[in-house]
């Protein structure tokens, strides 16, 4: 798996003080921290490649896995179902509506694990997401949810 950024650098925040901008490889392993964490990937929904992985696969295949799991961040991105409803549009600082992704996050639970599907937005396309494995009894869904919200946003990409 090709990593496309494999450093984590400090960079001066508006107000001088620093903030950490990740890579790949920082985001993983900051994702792996969380409680219940099984596995994370960074996948391209568009060709359904990990542009990096850490810790365990679900289904046993990190291939496999990025695959599916992007096929499924696809259809929710791009159907009209999942688009903001009349009037729900979102607005940037300018005040004008935001041309992002409609979908922030899609959330799997199954009897034993959530996956956690969390779109990272670009200034390029857009097509690359942030997939966590936890472990149901052991994972917090909600801090999980906030935690991979918070990497997306700080996740450097090239």
């Amino acid at each position: 798996m090709a990593n496309l950024s494999h450093t984590t650098q400090a960079r001066r925040g508006p107000g001088g003080g620093e903030f950490c901008v990740s890579g790949i490889d920082a985001c993983l392993v900051e994702a792996m921290e969380l409680p219940g964490a099984r596995g994370a990937a960074v996948v391209d929904w568009t060709s359904g490649l990990a542009l990096g992985t850490a810790g365990e696969a679900a289904g046993g295949d990190s291939e496999t896995a990025a695959a599916e799991s992007a096929e499924l961040a696809r259809m929710a991105a791009e159907h009209g179902t999942f688009a903001p409803g009349p009037g729900r549009h979102r607005r940037n600082a300018q005040g004008q509506d935001d041309k992002g992704l409609p979908v922030e996050d899609v959330i799997i639970t199954t009897r034993t694990d959530y996956h956690l599907l969390r779109y990272v937005e670009t200034s390029f396309d857009s097509s690359v997401f942030l997939h966590l494995w936890l472990d149901r009894d052991q994972g917090n869904l909600a801090l999980a949810r906030l935690r991979l919200a918070e990497l997306a946003e700080r996740l450097v990409l090239g």
